[in-house]
């Protein structure tokens, strides 16, 4: 964000302070939205935190069923006491916060929240002063032939389905993409007994030893890494680099894998598939409330702008974790943090200086950090030049790369959602969050165009499926801000 756009940021939101009284909501209870509620309890607010889960703890450190009793060691491996110390940390705030567990934000407009209750189908309003959004990320997918396949999943949902339904999504998996994520859920199969099959990085090695020096700056998290692929090597898991998934095989599941070492095609037999490349951040909520985006090269993708305090475009409106960029999880929780700070500092409370201050030298190394990932663990390039005309891009719509660059040539498209009005890519169940990086990506190769220009889908509600039968609430709810100051 520019300066003058930053001042003009942080002035609004200090006269959106004295304006209303303090109603402050976090959407997220993630990492970065834990410790945003931590710092906000700390300074004697009640914020409302909205999450879908059940339970807090993001994708990162998910918890596991009331009625399963893993150990944090074998859930989280290394992660297991920063883990453990997001959930104490929240389970210890629960009586100061209006937590609001199992609830999904579906829409949002003015300065109020529509949330579904996924316990009762009811439906309310929350309204807000201030609004911390820390939504997470979900996978990017990079669509292969046959990836609509029963047991292909990607990447996020292997390692749900081993955290929290204590199961593997095969016996004989095979994991592809590129991304720490492939390397660590490879890592926790294994771990776990599950016969990997092999790691297909699209990803050269000589791109991941390049990017050491930038990895280098999280010294801890870059040996964690190299861990991860020492054990999968010294227990006999293959894996491959620069090589790419053709086809998944099987006529009811996946009964197997052709891949491309990047000289010739090979064939593997698996019962199941898990794929990812990367992540991206989930924008939906950001959008709806009109903040600016711009595009970032480092991520490949359209990011809502913020200050380096956290502030949004919109006054009022906060940024953290990965919903604003992705930067991992330790990132995640300073940021939540900073973004704390900043509405304290907003609502013309008191601020730990120092404290602000260490937490922006300690996110300039996850910056660096994250450049290292990018760096490394780059997307594909000629993923839509690879990608044949019958491929399914959009498995809601059932919209194919061909149909796509048959619109593209007949009507001279060169905007994405425009593409969208004319194919229906990216109108399914999942509003393009599944097949909007795919879509675009093809856009782009067959207008010979970069993907910064061709604009970004845009959001609409809902921001995620809900059902028919859900019903209104009578009552809007305007507890939202009590106890606050």
């Amino acid at each position: 964000m520019s300066q003058a756009s930053s001042t003009k940021a942080t002035e609004a939101s200090k006269a959106c302070s004295a304006s209303l009284k303090p109603s402050v909501v976090i959407v997220g209870a993630g990492p970065a939205g834990v410790r945003a509620a931590q710092t906000l309890v700390a300074h004697g607010l009640r914020p409302v935190v909205i999450d879908e889960s059940p339970k807090s703890g993001g994708q990162i450190y998910r918890r596991q069923p009331s009625n399963f009793s893993r150990p944090l060691k074998a859930l989280y491996g290394f992660e297991a006491g920063r883990a453990g110390a997001v959930h104490a940390t929240f389970d210890t705030m629960v009586p100061q916060l209006d937590y609001r567990a199992n609830s999904l934000v579906w829409n949002a407009q003015g300065q109020a929240l529509d949330v579904l209750d996924g316990s009762t189908g009811a439906t309310s309003t929350v309204p807000y002063s201030h609004l911390i959004i820390a939504t997470g990320a979900t996978d990017r997918v990079l669509p292969f032939e046959g990836w609509t396949l029963p047991g292909v999943f990607t990447l996020g949902g292997t390692q749900v389905a081993l955290k929290y339904q204590g199961c593997a999504i095969g016996q004989r998996p095979v994991l592809v993409g590129t991304g720490p994520l492939l390397y660590l859920v490879a890592y926790q199969y294994a771990k776990a007994g599950v016969a990997v099959q092999a790691v297909i990085d699209s990803a050269t090695l000589q791109d991941q030893v390049a990017a050491v020096p930038a990895l280098a700056a999280q010294p801890g998290m870059l040996i964690k890494g190299a861990y991860y692929l020492a054990w999968l090597l010294a227990h006999g898991v293959p894996i491959y680099r620069g090589a790419r998934p053709v086809r998944a095989l099987g006529d009811h599941r996946v009964t197997g894998l052709v891949w491309h070492d990047g000289k010739r095609e090979r064939k593997l037999s698996c019962d199941a598939i898990g794929t990812g490349y990367g992540l991206r951040s989930e924008t939906q909520l950001a959008d709806l409330l009109g903040c600016e985006f711009e595009f970032s090269a480092q991520q490949h993708a359209h990011l809502p702008v913020r200050d380096d305090m956290g502030r949004s475009s919109v006054a009022g409106v906060y940024l953290a974790g990965d919903g604003a960029s992705i930067q991992g999880a330790i990132a995640a929780e300073l940021s939540g943090e900073l973004a704390a700070w900043t509405l304290l500092g907003d609502l013309g409370k008191s601020v730990d200086a120092p404290r602000i201050q260490s937490l922006h030298a300690a996110i300039g190394k996850t910056d660096r950090f994250g450049c290292g990932l990018e760096r490394g663990f780059a997307l594909p390039k000629l993923w839509a030049d690879q990608a044949s005309d019958a491929l399914v891009i959009c498995r809601c719509e059932n919209i194919t790369a061909g149909e796509l660059r048959q619109c593209v040539a007949t009507e001279g498209v060169t905007e994405i959602n425009r593409l969208k009005a004319l194919t229906r890519v990216g109108m399914g169940r999942c509003q393009g969050r599944m097949c909007g990086g795919a879509a675009i990506e093809v856009l782009a190769h067959a207008a010979q165009q970069p993907v910064q220009g061709l604009g970004r889908l845009r959001a609409q509600a809902p921001i995620k499926p809900v059902p028919l039968a859900m019903t209104l609430a009578t009552v809007q709810d305007s507890a939202a801000g009590e106890g606050a100051p």
